[in-house]
């Protein structure tokens, strides 16, 4: 342990072997992570290190100081973010050990104070482990504290639970390693597959592809679909599963949909489904398809300002269960009355396109998909 302070201390400082090994490292690392991401069709604008923010420190630190803030306390500077009215106890925010390393709460106390500088955000939100609230509580209350942070600039900290396997417990391999990103997506792929060749029609390449589109879709979708806060139990069958709350099933609709316009279009050449007029309901099921796609402009506002994907998640599984009720009930290609066949072919067509735009919200490639 002594070995590992030591060499942290000198990493800090600018070693130049550790920083030598630190940048192989790192850049293995970011071109694994690249890889992965890029799987998920995730990029970022940015790739951040905490290193970027060393250079912030020293005058944070003097900053801190001399507005009287941070104090030495058994050989560590610290700084008290404790208020009067706080039920539980918040511990001072420790800056620099007594062995004069620096700790997570300093960088990212500086990551604050880089970001105010280069882009003076109107919010920073955190989307980290629910088990870090009290870390980022304590950073948050003393960026405040020492005015690093306007008082109009938000910070807001999203804590996500764990995903557990079938036994409640974080999601292992077979051999009792963690999990790997890769090896997820590779087992959600992998069992989609097998359910789609079972179709002898399918090509191989193209029951690959579909394969890989919708595994990562379940992977996704699973994961938003849940309460970002809470704990939940990911199993791949269910969550590769063509019924219940699933990504599979979502896209098992949108593809339905397209199925009935295409057949329509095929006796209709040059129909367009947007120049149709939407009819009165004839029964139920249409009235609470038609009431349910209203649903969708407020849907989208409360999931954006409680920063809840899941609120889209259950609206288009709702959706979905609304759209296959009325297409169960209703003979859309065989309807004698053009007017309501029209209204019909309208309003599926209104259905396809919100599912589709909650799925690209989502980061799921609906068009794609389909």
């Amino acid at each position: 342990m002594e070995e590992a302070k030591q060499a942290t201390y000198l990493f800090q400082n600018g070693h130049r072997g550790y920083v030598a090994l630190w940048q192989h490292i790192l850049n293995v690392s970011i071109e694994d992570l690249r890889k992965n991401y890029a799987n998920l069709n995730v990029y970022f604008d940015l790739w951040k290190k905490e290193s970027d923010v060393q250079r912030y420190i020293p005058k944070m630190i003097e900053d801190l100081k001399s507005k009287g803030l941070a104090y030495l306390s058994h050989g560590a500077l610290v700084v008290d973010v404790k208020d009067n009215s706080d039920t539980m106890d918040v511990p001072p925010c420790i800056l620099v050990k007594s062995d004069g390393a620096t700790l997570y709460s300093t960088t990212d106390l500086a990551t604050i104070v880089e970001r105010i500088e280069l882009y003076n955000p109107d919010e920073i939100i955190y989307i980290v482990d629910k088990r870090q609230e009290l870390h980022f509580e304590q950073i948050f209350r003393c960026a405040k504290k020492a005015d690093f942070v306007p008082p109009t600039t938000k910070l807001t900290f999203l804590g996500f639970g764990t995903m557990n396997g079938n036994d409640g417990k974080p999601f292992k391999t077979r051999d009792g390693g963690v999990m790997r990103l890769e090896c997820l997506i590779k087992e959600a792929v992998d069992r989609v597959y097998q359910r789609v060749k079972e179709n002898k029609e399918i090509p191989q390449d193209e029951a690959k592809e579909i394969a890989r589109k919708v595994g990562i879709a379940a992977i996704k979708y699973s994961d938003l679909s849940n309460q970002i806060s809470k704990d939940y139990i990911f199993d791949v069958d269910r969550f590769t599963a063509t019924e219940g709350n699933t990504g599979p099933y979502i896209i098992y609709t949108i593809v339905r949909i397209k199925s009935i316009l295409n057949k329509f279009t095929e006796v209709n050449p040059g129909y367009r489904a947007e120049t149709a007029s939407l009819q009165l309901p004839n029964g139920e099921s249409e009235r609470n398809l038609m009431l349910k796609i209203t649903q969708f402009n407020k849907v989208i506002a409360d999931s954006f300002a409680d920063y809840s994907p899941h609120k889209i998640c259950q609206f288009v599984f709702e959706l979905s269960n609304e759209f296959n009720r009325f297409y169960h009930e209703t003979k859309i290609i065989s309807e004698k009355d053009t007017l309501k066949q029209k209204s019909w072919l309208k309003l599926i067509s209104l259905t396809r396109d919100v599912l589709v735009t909650c799925l690209d919200l989502l980061g799921i490639e609906g068009k794609r998909l389909i």
